[in-house]
């Protein structure tokens, strides 16, 4: 046995050698990956959780990497990402499949995983129907590897106190390392609104991603600190951690971070109150006002900007006195792309244009009146809000259904809290909740479920839920 490991230590070695050999001859970068991908594949066989958990490592420093034939992702995320849903994929099938174990049937059974599969299913039927099927096959194979990896695997790996203690090292770690090193940038450039994208870059895209991943896992920073001993080193440093998260907060200028971060910490209330059920009400009643409200006798078009006015602020105070007047550009250019998209809505309600596909169609839905001096989108953004998203790339089915996700899931997640038998169930239980809470206020104004910086965890606080409420149902 010796002398086999030290054979397949040297062929490693050899390997290792000429693809570095190769990678200099050939002025390209890939034959030095072969190595590292079979390092991967071997620790994926040997114990697949190291490898989830060193991709929860990643995400803090994945960057957007583009090749030069146009083809993007986010290295090394993705890369892992893919590999652990065939880890998965594996896994299930040793097992006899994904629901062969009785905690494995339950997870997969549960109301939670049921919701997720049927929006999975309705994203195939829209994409059968897409007005261009090769997007929206890009979207739905991304959005597959995302549930897969961080629902489903998630689900069989975050399971007892421990792994959500190493779940959450293996985070707060090395984004505090991302942060320290920002803060650190942008102390030299005097703390600058002007400057505040620059210098958090390659990690993160904007200071929007830099904030809301902030916001989203502040919770578990205050679930760490009820499960650490007073006066111990641990307690020390986490409390420093939350007072750097809350500044760098601060300092990266998202006002969508501020507003969700606030309403998180009012959500806890409400959870610990039995509130969950008036809260979710009113808010179907207050869209549903809302909307009608703005459609009656076109009386959105009142709200319409001034071009000359709607400008780039450079001052963060201008900035928020500009918000509140309506003169922000990019407030008004989310409202401008918000009309199209209503009115794309009503084109197809059904089926909706097919799913990645609002880019490509709405400027012909647009309204003149409302545009702003960066209506061109060079960068392709989309709609900027997730919900009105879903409804013109899925329909409106595809929207009814995802509100049935988050509704079932604040419901179920406030008696998860108040059933749960131990307390660090239900401090994890609202942990999971409010970065929940705080990803569908920050997905108001933003398209984030598709990032590997957000989109991770809303599955993963999906998979902690489940976890957590099947234990409970156990005991």
């Amino acid at each position: 046995m010796e002398t086999i490991n030290k054979n397949i230590f040297t062929a490693y070695a050899v390997l290792t050698v000429l693809s570095l050999l190769a990678a200099v001859g050939f002025e390209t970068v890939l034959p030095a990956a072969i190595p590292v991908l079979l390092l991967v594949a071997y620790v994926a066989i040997v114990d697949f959780r190291r490898l989830f958990f060193l991709l929860l490592a990643c995400i803090p420093f994945s960057i957007e990497y583009t090749f030069p034939n146009g083809f993007g992702t986010d290295l090394p995320t993705e890369p892992l990402i893919v590999g652990l849903m065939l880890v998965y994929f594996l896994y299930a099938a040793q097992k006899g499949g994904a629901s062969s174990s009785e905690r494995g049937g339950l997870f997969f059974r549960h109301p939670i995983s049921l919701l997720i599969i049927l929006s999975l299913t309705w994203a195939l039927v829209t994409t059968a129907n897409s007005l261009d099927v090769f997007l929206s096959v890009k979207y739905l194979l991304a959005k597959l590897w995302y549930i897969v990896t961080f629902f489903f695997l998630a689900g069989v790996i975050l399971k007892e106190k421990s792994d959500v203690k190493q779940f959450f090292w293996t985070i707060f770690i090395p984004l505090s390392i991302a942060v320290l090193i920002t803060t650190g940038r942008h102390a030299a450039k005097g703390f600058s609104f002007q400057d505040v994208n620059y210098v958090m870059q390659p990690m993160f895209r904007n200071h929007v991603s830099y904030g809301c991943i902030l916001a989203v896992f502040l919770p578990f920073i205050v679930l760490a600190l009820s499960w650490t001993p007073r006066h111990t080193l641990s307690q020390k440093l986490l409390i420093g951690g939350f007072l750097l998260f809350l500044l760098a907060i601060q300092l990266s200028f998202t006002r969508a971070a501020y507003g969700a971060v606030l309403g998180a910490g009012a959500f806890y209330f409400v959870v610990k109150y039995r509130w969950t059920r008036y809260v979710v009400a009113a808010a179907i009643v207050f869209i549903i006002g809302f909307v009608g409200y703005l459609t009656s006798h076109d009386k959105y078009l009142d709200y319409a900007p001034r071009f000359d006015r709607t400008i780039t602020h450079q001052n963060f105070d201008n900035l928020l006195e500009a918000t509140a007047k309506g003169e922000d550009i990019s407030t008004m250019e989310r409202v401008y792309r918000w009309v199209a998209g209503f009115q794309m809505v009503s084109e197809r309600p059904l089926t909706g244009f097919g799913p990645n596909n609002f880019f490509n169609f709405y400027k012909s839905y647009t309204v003149t009146k409302f545009k702003t001096y960066v209506s061109d989108n060079p960068d392709g953004s989309t709609v900027h809000c997730y919900y009105l998203l879903m409804a013109i790339e899925q329909g409106i089915p595809g929207m009814l259904l995802f509100f049935v996700l988050i509704f079932y899931v604040l419901l179920r997640g406030e008696r998860i809290y108040h059933k749960a038998q131990e307390r660090w169930q239900r401090n994890t239980a609202m942990a999971a909740l409010l970065s929940f809470v705080t990803i569908l206020i920050l997905i108001l104004i933003n398209d984030l479920i598709e990032t590997d910086k957000i989109g991770s965890f809303f599955f993963m606080n999906l998979a902690i839920l489940t976890n957590l409420d099947i234990g409970s149902e156990e005991k």
